[in-house]
């Protein structure tokens, strides 16, 4: 069953990482799936990074979907303008928004307080992190409530519940993450009317490409990392979110989740979905019940 034939998602962002685990998996659903992002075969972005929007379009049509690539720098106006007339002159609709642009891991200053964090680095990481949803969301949202049904899901780190009432990385990390927390609950007042929904969605502790290399695995020996970090053995594989927002997309009731806050974990036990190796990490419940409170690591009972 392809539950998700016949609609048209747009993964903006999905060069690597989430990004590229949610488009796989609405490729499995029988999606046509826009994948934007800076980094193409003939040319790489400040990331420097091999993973390309091409290889993603590759693993979405290896999957069952329809994938197509276009590359966009979502910081400039017009080349967000460009993609979504691309997307309405060719499929004439717009079903699924993943807002999933972020490119700000090599900015962060861990642990370091505001007046101490490079001013420079911070801002560009606020602009990677909230300004590039909300041009894509301008340019993006007028052809998505020309139907009813219309879903848009930001991508961020960290659930409502869980950034409240944590410190997150640095003033501006937080600042970052819990914004588009924020953008959904936004989008969920302005989409309604038009019957139309907007989530916030968080990974748990992704085994993302580059995770791997910090822990100088690869996704067959992951485990091996468990040896630098006990409680890297409650990670999952960026799939697992995919599923999570293919499930939300495939849910006719969804509009019953608008406005709200969700972690992969939290969405595989409400949809009864399972990571690649048939497991349900359920990452910040563990995080609040065993890291933050010192215990040792043991994953029995959350994963």
């Amino acid at each position: 069953m392809k539950p998700l034939e016949g609609k048209v998602a747009l993964v903006a962002g999905g060069t690597r990482g989430a990004g590229r685990g949610i488009a796989m998996e609405l490729g499995v659903a029988g999606a046509t799936v826009y994948i934007s992002g800076r980094t193409t075969r003939k040319e790489i972005s400040e990331y420097g990074r091999p993973e390309t929007i091409e290889g993603t379009a590759d693993l979405v049509n290896e999957l069952g979907g329809i994938g197509i690539p276009v590359q966009t720098d979502h910081l400039v106006p017009e080349q967000v303008k460009a993609l979504i007339e691309k997307i309405e002159k060719e499929q004439g609709r717009l079903d699924i928004l993943v807002n999933d642009i972020w490119g700000g891991e090599n900015l962060i200053e861990w642990e370091t307080p505001v007046w101490e964090h490079s001013l420079e680095k911070g801002l560009r990481m606020l602009r990677l992190a909230v300004d590039t949803h909300l041009i894509t969301s301008h340019y993006a949202l007028p052809l998505l409530i020309k139907n009813k049904g219309g879903l848009v899901v930001e991508m961020t780190d960290g659930t409502k519940e869980y950034n409240d009432k944590n410190y997150r990385v640095s003033m501006f990390y937080d600042l970052a993450k819990s914004s588009v927390n924020r953008m959904a609950k936004a989008l969920s007042h302005e989409l309604s009317s038009y019957k139309c929904t907007a989530v916030s969605v968080s990974p748990g502790w992704m085994r993302s490409e580059i995770m791997l290399e910090v822990f100088g695995v690869t996704e067959e020996n992951w485990r091996e990392g468990i040896e630098k970090d006990p409680h890297f053995a409650i990670s999952e594989t960026p799939r697992f979110v995919g599923r999570a927002v293919a499930a939300i997309a495939g849910d006719e009731d969804r509009h019953v989740l608008n406005g709200q806050s969700f972690s992969s974990g939290e969405l595989a036990k409400k949809y009864n979905f399972y990571d690649l190796d048939g497991s349900q990490p359920d990452c910040f419940r563990y995080l609040e019940e065993v890291v933050e409170t010192g215990k040792p690591a043991d994953i029995k009972g959350y994963k």
